[in-house]
């Protein structure tokens, strides 16, 4: 199977950054697509940003300027820079990807979520 294990989060000021990471890990074949969600109680989950194997990227529109995902294709790892955080940004932030764990078979995959909390 496929783990994802993301590092990272925690507690910010508003108008600070965090960094989170996660590595994608198991019987991998290809990773095909890789971001990050975040979900509050009582709300959906969102997308906060992703990042297609041919590198072409997406942002929430709450988020763009701010952060910035990048990966590391060799090493199956995405990455999730954030900066200028807001209170609004407080969530539980996971780790998304879509892998192909044969040739022809494929599934997504969640990680286990990491708080990240910005507040004076």
């Amino acid at each position: 199977q496929v783990q994802l294990v993301e590092s990272g989060g925690g507690s910010v000021q508003p108008g600070g950054s965090l960094s989170l990471s996660c590595a994608a890990s198991g019987t991998i074949f290809r990773v095909i697509g890789m971001g990050w969600y975040r979900q509050v109680p009582g709300k959906e989950r969102e997308l906060v940003a992703n990042v297609n194997a041919g590198g072409g990227i997406n942002y929430a529109d709450s988020v763009k300027g701010r952060f910035t995902i990048s990966r590391d294709n060799a090493k199956n790892t995405v990455y999730l820079q954030m900066n200028s955080l807001k209170p609004e940004d407080t969530a539980v932030y996971y780790c998304n990807a879509y892998v192909y764990y044969t040739t022809h078979e494929w599934n997504n995959f969640w990680g286990q979520g990491t708080q990240v909390t910005v507040s004076p």
